[in-house]
């Protein structure tokens, strides 16, 4: 058992480190190269090349005249140490920047995955209940409707039917221009009113197949032996519902919950691009398309190690929801 959990940490930090490595080669390899068009756009000006190699390094943590090799050791004892250098276009150390940024993220996909996770099982299991009713027939056809429409199709309806047309929510932002950025009720007010849209979007999009997934649980579930066993018991069906079905048809998905926390982080790049939402894919964009390389780094490597740890999380909590799996079996399960 405790072989397993360390050799489980140990393949954290290794993903990581690999994490950490492809981003700085991947970086190196765009067209031109990582701040060539700073070094470029200064030298225009007349700036010393000996304060440009200076500036530069300050924004990277690196020399950018070193070996290689030397620019990926120093790249990395950065990394060790929190330190992910500073961006080019906003003048602010980039750990500053997504520390502002990462609450918002988080609220928003915490928020949309609970809802998907809660409202998909609860739909799933009426579903499965009233299997091959009417209500069955056009919930799942809602349910692969809504699987057939990408999130931000959803979120671009959404902006230009209660944002530009009826005005009733707010077109961009985290919290409104006059509120000041303090904990308090306006704030957290504000905050909320412009986090609806795109955690409804978000929702919408993955609800269906949350449903349809535990809807082919819960039938599966109602088939075995030991539910006709509690029926024959005379144990009611409430109590069938919920310690024996429900129970067992949630627990498969329990992994998938904690994933759709990590992948969904990634999909932020384009919800938050269409609201103008200050987030961690926000800022992701905007490096891009500014080659705002430390930025760039330091953002993709949180999305990235989120995801890592959200494996990481489900793979050892698994066994303790289901004790039907031990830990040592679940290395092979995944």
């Amino acid at each position: 058992m405790v072989n397993y959990y360390v050799r489980r940490t140990a393949r954290v930090f290794a993903t990581i480190f690999l994490v950490a490595s492809l981003t700085f080669g991947l970086i190196r390899l765009l067209p031109g190269g990582p701040f060539t068009q700073l070094r470029a756009t200064l030298l225009r000006q007349g700036v010393p090349a000996e304060e440009v190699d200076a500036r530069i390094a300050n924004l990277q943590n690196i020399r950018p005249d070193a070996p290689l090799y030397e620019q990926y050791a120093n790249y990395m004892l950065s990394l060790a140490q929190g330190n992910l250098g500073e961006s080019i276009a906003l003048n602010e150390p980039v750990v500053a920047i997504i520390a502002k940024a990462a609450p918002w993220t988080i609220f928003v996909v915490l928020v949309s995955t609970v809802l998907v996770f809660v409202v998909g099982i609860f739909l799933g299991s009426l579903q499965a209940y009233w299997e091959g009713s009417k209500f069955d027939q056009v919930l799942s056809g809602i349910s692969i409707s809504l699987m057939s429409v990408p999130f931000y199709v959803v979120a671009v309806i959404l902006l230009y039917v209660f944002a530009y047309q009826f005005g009733w929510l707010p077109t961009a932002g985290t919290v409104g221009t006059s509120v000041e950025r303090e904990l308090s009720v306006p704030f957290l007010l504000s905050a909320l009113e412009h986090s609806i849209l795109p955690i409804v979007s978000y929702t919408l999009g993955a609800i269906g197949g949350q449903a349809l997934a535990m809807r082919g649980n819960s039938i599966q579930v109602l088939g075995n032996d030991y539910v006709q066993v509690a029926r024959l018991r005379g144990l009611s069906d409430r109590r069938i519902a919920t310690r024996y079905v429900a129970r067992n048809a949630i627990l498969p998905m329990y992994t998938g919950f904690l994933l759709l926390l990590g992948f969904r982080l990634g999909g932020t790049v384009i919800l938050e691009q269409i609201f103008s939402y200050t987030g961690l894919g926000y800022y992701l964009f905007s490096s891009l398309t500014s080659n705002d390389y430390p930025l760039m780094m330091g953002t993709f490597l949180v999305i990235t190690v989120a995801l890592v740890l959200g494996v990481y999380v489900a793979d050892l909590t698994y066994s303790k929801i289901d004790p039907r799996i031990s830990a040592g079996d679940s290395d092979e399960a995944y």
